[in-house]
């Protein structure tokens, strides 16, 4: 092959490839899409498609319309059709594009169209959204798509959370006469500092400090307080799932609490995190000072006690009575724990008035993600500073 063939190749490709992204009819590349190429075009325009101006071309004045309408046979077509041509991660963003953009969540009622989506944590807020109007033809299906997601989140969550946190209860449960190999070397130094012999250049333990077994000796109480507003959608599924996971483990109580202008207390589902989402209803104001009355109402032993505020703080309720209960149970002896969102959705929409006066308090409010949230818990119960993120990143 000459080079002057291989640079007209390039510049095929080149046109080809400006030809997809660019889309329409006259883009100005000259060059016709055709096959798998022209299928994979199709299915963009009609999420995508620019409206059309007086001259029949392509214009971006205006909002953009689409050409998959109010079908479902015609959406259910395009889904699978996208999911032929683009993979995983780009089929769901498109998929919440259509959502957002062409209003298809009366469609997601449709049994057949739920069983066409590809399911993601977005999906699964979509569907808890529209719960309280959904028939109950569609109400099976949807519960399976949920609990589709719900198992792959504790796939691969579980597993780490429950080591994370069996070595943080591990370590919490110190006993001062401890074996050989119980001891937490860390701790004993530490505690021992004052005895150290310079001459020797070591440190004398007079107290040791051990592990001590979580089964037997230790026992923690978590409160998971979670803003069930529209806008709290996927962290809703994440504290679900990891309220379960929490819930599985003997040396912790735990406690599930939800709540928009109402307080719901579903602790007694946290062995099915499926019935968790279904008993939560997305939407509606926020009143984060009457949830917090509730879950202070039902601390036993606040020392003992870990409490995990998940919302973005826009309150509806009392702000000031909000923030002397935080600085209530801080005093008793709460380990409080502020999240302004548990999701990998990027940085937050929050409150920051009241952000700034938690953190004033002591309790400062960040966002999470699913992969930090087990080393946040486990500071918590050891009653160490929080892996806070850095809050420049979060803005």
């Amino acid at each position: 092959m000459t080079r002057t063939t291989t640079s007209r190749d390039d510049e095929a490709e080149r046109l080809r490839r400006w030809r997809l992204v660019l889309g329409g009819g006259a883009d100005g590349t000259g060059h016709e899409l055709r096959g798998r190429d022209a299928a994979m075009d199709g299915a963009l325009t009609a999420l995508y498609g620019r409206q059309k101006g007086t001259d029949g071309q392509g214009t971006d004045r205006g909002p953009r319309t689409a050409g998959l309408g109010a079908s479902a046979p015609a959406v259910a077509r395009w889904l699978g059709d996208i999911r032929t041509y683009f993979p995983s991660s780009v089929v769901q963003v498109m998929q919440r594009d259509a959502i957002d953009r062409l209003g298809l969540s009366a469609l997601l009622l449709e049994p057949e169209m739920l069983e066409a989506v590809e399911a993601d944590v977005h999906l699964v807020g979509t569907l808890l959204s529209l719960n309280r109007v959904m028939p109950e033809t569609t109400k099976e299906t949807a519960r399976a798509v949920v609990r589709k997601v719900v198992e792959q989140l504790e796939k691969k969550l579980a597993t780490r959370t429950r080591a994370t946190l069996g070595g943080a209860l591990d370590r919490s449960a110190r006993i001062s006469r401890p074996r050989h190999r119980d001891i937490d070397w860390d701790r004993t130094i530490r505690a021992n500092l004052k005895n150290y012999l310079p001459e020797h250049r070591t440190v004398v333990p007079e107290r040791l400090i051990g592990h001590g077994r979580t089964a037997q000796s230790v026992k923690k109480d978590v409160v998971l307080c979670i803003d069930q507003s529209g806008s709290m959608a996927a962290s809703v599924v994440y504290a679900s799932v990891f309220g379960a996971v929490l819930a599985s483990m003997r040396a912790l109580d735990t406690r599930l609490v939800v709540f928009d202008t109402a307080v719901v207390d579903l602790t007694d589902q946290l062995d099915d995190p499926v019935d968790v989402l279904f008993g939560t209803q997305l939407g509606g104001g926020t009143d984060i000072n009457r949830a917090l009355a509730y879950c202070q109402s039902r601390l036993t032993r606040p020392a003992e006690t870990v409490v995990v505020l998940i919302s973005d703080l826009y309150e509806g309720g009392i702000r000031d009575e909000m923030l002397k209960r935080v600085a209530a149970m801080k005093a008793s002896g709460v380990q409080f724990v502020t999240l302004l969102a548990l999701s990998d959705e990027g940085a937050p929409a929050y409150d920051r008035d009241h952000a700034a006066a938690l953190a004033a308090l002591g309790a400062p409010a960040f966002a999470c993600t699913p992969d930090l949230f087990p080393d946040v818990m486990a500071a918590a119960l050891e009653k160490r500073p929080l892996p806070i993120p850095d809050m420049a990143e979060q803005r």
